[in-house]
């Protein structure tokens, strides 16, 4: 039984006795045995694109306002939005806008009510405006609006519509610095 114990004690004892020194001794001096200080991970990140023109889209549904919002700010556009017609006259007020965006059946101040207003405003009216509808019969009323560069129909193709935006925001020059 003596001769089991001595070769237990050899097979599991020896490598336990050499390796916990090493492994401690290396936990406590391991970073001063390294040539240089690690230097700290960076993640590959894409330069940003510059950014172009604003674009209003103006919507009441949550979802197509997130929608557009992320295809243009994909493209590099500033993104602002509205709720309704409304809130889009306020935001114009506030900020310098290349394009507008916005849908014709809404509460509060609908799309038509919108463009009026825009185009009948000195400092808005060189503003381009292009209309998202999914109503067909508004899609007909839209050839009375005078000034509108464009109707998508909903669903819209993003590279239509994204075309159409870029064109279109290089029109409206930049407001002077004073």
């Amino acid at each position: 039984m003596i001769p089991d114990i001595v070769q237990l004690l050899q097979v599991y004892m020896v490598p336990f006795a050499i390796g916990v020194p090493i492994v401690l001794l290396l936990f406590f001096f391991g970073s001063r045995w390294t040539a240089e200080p690690a230097l700290p991970v960076v993640p590959n990140r894409v330069p940003a694109a510059p950014v172009k023109n604003s674009v209003l889209v103006v919507d009441d549904s949550a979802v197509v306002r997130a929608k557009l919002k992320r295809l243009f700010e994909g493209q590099g556009y500033r993104v602002e939005t509205a709720n309704d017609g409304s809130q889009a006259l306020d935001a114009l007020s506030k900020s310098h806008i290349s394009v507008i965006v916005t849908d014709l059946e809404m509460p509060v101040m609908n799309g038509f009510e919108l463009i009026t207003a825009v185009q009948s405003n000195m400092e808005t009216d060189d503003i381009p405006i292009i209309a998202v509808t999914g109503d067909e019969e508004l899609h007909g009323r839209v050839n009375d609006c005078k000034g509108l560069f464009g109707i998508f129909k909903k669903p819209w193709n993003d590279r239509d519509l994204l075309k159409r935006v870029e064109t279109l925001s290089t029109l409206r020059k930049q407001p002077s610095a004073v």
